[in-house]
C-alpha cells in the first residue's frame, strides 16, 4: 500500500513539475511573443489607441503623422503623406505587419505613453509627459525627390551625405512601395503581395543589401597604396592585356579586353582615371592581403555601422583567407571576388575623400521635438573613422576629379562645377554587371557645400553590354549634383 502511494505521489509530483515548466515556458519564454503578436486583439486595441508623433524632413515636409478617427477620437490612424518617396527610410507602423524602418527604430520616442498600464497612470499622476514626440530628419525633400526621379524604376539605390557631418540628405531604394497600402481593409492582401514579390520592394537596398563594389573599390586600394608607400600616383606598371595571377591559371583583364594605355607602361594615376583592372590587380598583389584588408577596414569594412536603424556591414575577407588564395588578393583589389558593400558604405567612402580622410558617423535623425515644437534633443556630428591622412585624401580628390573631367565618370559632370568621382562596373555571374558611381562635389564652391554620393543600379538596369557605371550610374549622380547645386 505504501509503495502504491509513493508511486502515485511521484507521478503527481512529475505532472506538477511538467505543468510548472510548461507554464513558465508559456509566460516567460514565449509569453512576450504572444503578447506582442499583431494578431492579438488586445495589442491591436492598444496600438490603435496610441498616438504616434510626426516625422518631418529637414525643410518641414510631413512624411508620417497620426490622425484621430472622426468617429472615435481615441483611435488613431498612421498615414504617410508622401507615399512611396520615404517608404524605406520611415518604414511603417501597422497592426498586421508590425513596425519597420524609423517607425521601428524610434518607436519609443514616437509612441504615446498614454495607456492603461500602472506605469502610465503613475506618470500621469506625477505630472509626467505622456504625449508622443516627433522626429525631424536630415533629409532634404527636394534632393530626395530628385534622387528618386533620377533612379526611376531601375532596381538599386542612391545615398547622399553631407560629407562634413555625416547627415543623410537623401536615401532612395528601388523598387519601392506605398506604406499607406498596408493600412485599412486591403492591408492583408497588399502586405502579402509585397512579401511575395520577387523584386523585393520591402528591401532597403541602401542599407540592407550588399553588392560587389567593382572599380569603386579602387578608391580604397589606391588609398592603401598611397598610405603605405607601396605606390605613388606616378608609379609605373607594365601595361599588359592580361595580368597573370600567381599560383593559378587565372588572369585579370580590363573591361574592354585591351591594354590600359600604349602597351608599355601605365602609372597609377592613368590607371585610376581609366579604371584599369590589370594595374590595380598588380597594386593589390604588391600591397598584400594584410595591407589591403587593413585599408578597407579603415573605411569601415567589416565593422558595424552606427546608424538610426540596422545596416548590413560592408565586408572583405580577413587576411587569413588569402593565405592559399593569392589570386583572391588581386581580384579583391578591384572590388570583385568576395568583397561586398552597401550603397551607404560606399557613400561613406566618397565622403572620406571629401572630408580630408575622416568618416563621420552617419545619421538621419536630426532632432527630437515635443508636440508644441520645442526641440528636446539634437544630434551632434561625431567622428567615426579616420580612413587615411589628409595628404592621401587630397591626392585621391585630384584623381577623382580627373575621372569626371577626362575619364570614365564624365557622365557625372555638371557644367560650371568641379565634381570628383569613381565609376564601377561590378561583374555578376550570368547577369549584367552592377553599375556604380561614387563621388562628391561641388569642390571648393563659394556657397554650396559639397555632398558625397553613391549610386548603384542592379544589373545595370538590364542594359546589357552598356551596363557600365559610367553609362548608367554616373548620369544619375549628375542629376542629383545638379539639383543640389541649383537648390
Amino acid at each position: 500500500m505504501n509503495r502504491s502511494i509513493r508511486h502515485l505521489a511521484i507521478v503527481i509530483l512529475a505532472v506538477l513539475g511538467l505543468m510548472s515548466g510548461w507554464m513558465t515556458w508559456l509566460q516567460v519564454i514565449v509569453g512576450p511573443d504572444f503578447r506582442d503578436d499583431p494578431r492579438n486583439v488586445r495589442v491591436a486595441a492598444a496600438l490603435a489607441a496610441k498616438e504616434r508623433g510626426p516625422i518631418i524632413t529637414a525643410d518641414g515636409v510631413v512624411i508620417a503623422q497620426s490622425t484621430a478617427d472622426p468617429d472615435d477620437r481615441r483611435v488613431f490612424r498612421r498615414t504617410y503623406p508622401e507615399g512611396d518617396l520615404y517608404s524605406h527610410v520611415v518604414g511603417y507602423s501597422t497592426l498586421l505587419f508590425g513596425d519597420r524602418g524609423l517607425e521601428a527604430g524610434a518607436a519609443e520616442i514616437l509612441s504615446s505613453g498614454q495607456d492603461s498600464t500602472i506605469s502610465s497612470v503613475f506618470t500621469a499622476l506625477t505630472g509626467g509627459d505622456l504625449a508622443p514626440k516627433g522626429l525631424r530628419l536630415t533629409i532634404d525633400h527636394d534632393l530626395q525627390a530628385a534622387a528618386a526621379a533620377a533612379l526611376g524604376d531601375q532596381p538599386g539605390a542612391v545615398v547622399v551625405l553631407d560629407a562634413s557631418t555625416g547627415a543623410v540628405l537623401a536615401m532612395v531604394s528601388s523598387p519601392t512601395f506605398d506604406p499607406n497600402e498596408l493600412l485599412g481593409g486591403q492591408a492583408g492582401t497588399s502586405g502579402t503581395a509585397l512579401e511575395a514579390d520577387p523584386l523585393e520592394p520591402l528591401l532597403n537596398r541602401a542599407t540592407a543589401a550588399t553588392y560587389p563594389p567593382g572599380s569603386t573599390f579602387k578608391v580604397i586600394t589606391a588609398a592603401a597604396a598611397l598610405e603605405t608607400g607601396v605606390a605613388g600616383t606616378a608609379t609605373a606598371y607594365d601595361d599588359v592585356i592580361a595580368l597573370e595571377l600567381p599560383t593559378s591559371t587565372a588572369v585579370i583583364r580590363n573591361f574592354n579586353r585591351r591594354t590600359c594605355g600604349d602597351g608599355t607602361t601605365v602609372t597609377l594615376q592613368e590607371a585610376f582615371i581609366k579604371s584599369c583592372n590589370t594595374t590595380f590587380g598588380a597594386i593589390g598583389l604588391d600591397l598584400g592581403a594584410e595591407a589591403l584588408v587593413a585599408g578597407a577596414e579603415g573605411f569601415g569594412f567589416n565593422l558595424e555601422v552606427p546608424f538610426d536603424f540596422d545596416v548590413e556591414p560592408s565586408a572583405i575577407p580577413g587576411p587569413v583567407s588569402f593565405l592559399n588564395d593569392v589570386p583572391g588578393i588581386a581580384q579583391s583589389a578591384i572590388g570583385q571576388r568576395d568583397v561586398r558593400a552597401t550603397p551607404l558604405g560606399m557613400a561613406l567612402t566618397a565622403a572620406a575623400v571629401a572630408n580630408d580622410g575622416v568618416i563621420m558617423v552617419p545619421y538621419i535623425v536630426d532632432a527630437v521635438f515635443e508636440v508644441d515644437g520645442d526641440v528636446t534633443e539634437i544630434t551632434a556630428p561625431a567622428t567615426w573613422q579616420r580612413a587615411m591622412s589628409p595628404a592621401t585624401a587630397g591626392q585621391l580628390a585630384e584623381l577623382m576629379e580627373q575621372v569626371v573631367t577626362s575619364g570614365t565618370g564624365r557622365g557625372a559632370a555638371v557644367p560650371g562645377a568641379r565634381i570628383g568621382g569613381k565609376t564601377g562596373t561590378a561583374e555578376v555571374p550570368d547577369e549584367s554587371p552592377h553599375a556604380w558611381f561614387i563621388g562628391f562635389g561641388p569642390i571648393q564652391a563659394d556657397e554650396t557645400p559639397p555632398i558625397a554620393i553613391a549610386v548603384v543600379v542592379e544589373n545595370g538596369g538590364d542594359f546589357g553590354e552598356s551596363a557600365t557605371g559610367g553609362a548608367v550610374a554616373a548620369p544619375i549622380a549628375q542629376a542629383v549634383f545638379a539639383a543640389w547645386i541649383a537648390g
